[in-house]
């Protein structure tokens, strides 16, 4: 069964939750300000995101509070100073990141309440976050003011102009996803640990072109045992396994000694196989899976 919400009848707060918890995990950042009078300001934004790489965009969002219908600061100081550090938060420095999201009255440096350390920007008037693997020092080139309603948000877009990387967190002189153990928001007060067994990798089709789920023969498809994933991950294949393969698998010893077990009930076989393939596919070998695959179809 579906539960089918709208929007326009439920109260702000349980909309909030809903939509926090249901788009996540979201990047998290520290935005850090100045206003006209050069308080600084420090607040984390999941309401954040890379839009455009050329040029370099990255919006996030203050929104009015779900309470009082108030402006955050940075969103009043970008309006003053429209310039913004964009800090990128990671595991290391997430719990003082939680600590300067409280609601400190307007001057007060969230940098000293949760103990960070500031650092001058070049080519900006706020400055960055030390302990940050990434900053993004930007510009600010538009501020679209959603609505004036509790729980509005307000986009910041923001023009890359400088980028900070600690060499810490790079390998080959590439950013490391392993070494920059980032942190994800999810809804209510948990994150996510971008870390040791939650990273995993899925090959991109960007310069090849799968053969797609519906291309693979109706028995795979249908299978009781593989997943939509499984399917996903065989449909990425650009060729179905040729003959050569196909008389190689055939005499693969491992599929040789499930034969002789099995012995002649076709559909036990069958199954058999198919749950060989899944974990071959878990240990990253969709060509010699499909291959087993389509030697149980051959049967």
């Amino acid at each position: 069964m579906t539960k089918t919400i709208d929007p326009n009848k439920i109260a702000q707060r349980d909309l909030h939750g809903i939509l926090l918890t249901a788009v996540a995990p979201r990047p998290i950042c520290f935005a850090s300000t100045i206003d006209t009078h050069g308080n600084v300001n420090l607040s984390p934004f999941s309401y954040f995101n890379v839009f455009s790489s050329n040029p370099p965009i990255l919006i996030f969002s203050p929104a009015r509070s779900g309470r009082d219908n108030t402006l955050k600061h940075s969103h009043q100081n970008v309006k003053e100073v429209p310039e913004v550090v964009i800090n990128i938060v990671n595991y290391p420095i997430v719990e003082q990141m939680s600590l300067s999201s409280t609601a400190y009255e307007k001057g007060v440096n969230e940098f000293i309440k949760a103990g960070l350390t500031e650092i001058s920007s070049e080519k900006v008037k706020p400055p960055r976050v030390a302990e940050a693997p990434v900053s993004f020092e930007c510009s600010v080139t538009e501020i679209i003011e959603l609505a004036d309603t509790p729980g509005a948000g307000n986009l910041i877009l923001c023009k890359v102009e400088l980028i900070h990387i600690n060499e810490d967190v790079m390998t080959d002189d590439q950013l490391d996803t392993q070494k920059l153990d980032l942190v994800g928001r999810m809804g209510g007060s948990w994150y996510t640990h971008a870390n040791g067994d939650s990273l995993f990798e899925i090959p991109k089709p960007i310069r090849t072109k799968g053969i797609g789920v519906d291309a693979l023969p109706e028995n795979i498809r249908e299978s009781e045992i593989l997943t939509g994933n499984n399917l996903g991950r065989l449909g990425n294949l650009e060729a179905l396994p040729t003959k050569t393969q196909l008389d190689a698998i055939a005499n693969d010893e491992e599929l040789t000694n499930l034969a002789r077990k099995i012995g002649s009930d076709k559909t036990a076989h069958q199954k058999h196989l198919h749950w060989l393939a899944q974990r071959i596919l878990e240990e990253g070998n969709t060509t010699k899976a499909m291959a087993v695959l389509m030697h149980a179809e051959n049967l």
